[in-house]
């Protein structure tokens, strides 16, 4: 089995091509949104001890808003926040890969591949390049955030020129039809290769 991983800066389309990949019938991981499945069940206990109620809404659910307006502008919390949420990520990947033994290739979508040392884990790493002007207009509509929010987050990210660098692939996301061939062109190359 080839494990495929796919990153790029928040708000790049990381979500719309793992959507895409899925629909192919590749068998697909989507870490931050079983990061957030995972703050919400097992790991709550563990935020409200190392951030306190605060960070609750009134129906006790995470607050993931504010927490994360607070982790990106301080360092030290966001490390604390990464050190309590990618170790259970990690594992709940492992078992998202032996439920999906039987399969050639797997696609894991995280936005910190390269940042948190996952791409190590990978067999070829897919960029999702996209302007960054188009990037904080899309994040700043999906999240209901302003411009200094986005900024904050990218700038916990590493710049683009380094991750494109050391990609296996690169797609650039400008029109969508456009982004789905060059997604049909990597995978077709994926699965050809577990074939020869």
């Amino acid at each position: 089995m080839k494990i495929i991983g796919l990153t790029g800066g928040i708000g790049s389309g990381k979500s719309t091509l793992l959507n895409w990949f899925s629909n192919q019938g590749i068998p697909c991981y989507d870490a931050d949104a079983s990061g957030r499945r995972l703050i919400e069940g097992p790991l709550k206990s563990k935020i409200i001890e190392e951030f306190g109620k605060a960070y609750l809404h009134s129906d006790g659910s995470i607050n993931r808003k504010k927490l994360g307006d607070f982790v990106f502008a301080n360092t030290s919390a966001l490390k604390a926040l990464n050190n309590i949420v990618h170790p259970a990520v990690d594992k709940d990947f492992k078992n998202f890969v032996n439920e999906n033994s039987q399969v050639d290739l797997i696609i894991k979508e995280a936005a910190i591949l390269f940042e948190s040392g996952a791409s190590k884990d990978c067999d070829a790493v897919i960029y999702v390049s996209s302007p960054e002007d188009v990037r904080i207009q899309r994040v700043m509509e999906r999240d209901k955030v302003d411009k200094i929010s986005v900024l904050a987050r990218i700038n916990q990210q590493w710049p683009e020129a380094k991750k494109r660098k050391i990609a296996d692939y690169v797609i650039e996301n400008r029109y969508i039809e456009h982004t789905f061939s060059q997604a049909a062109q990597i995978l077709d190359e994926l699965l050809s290769q577990n074939r020869d």
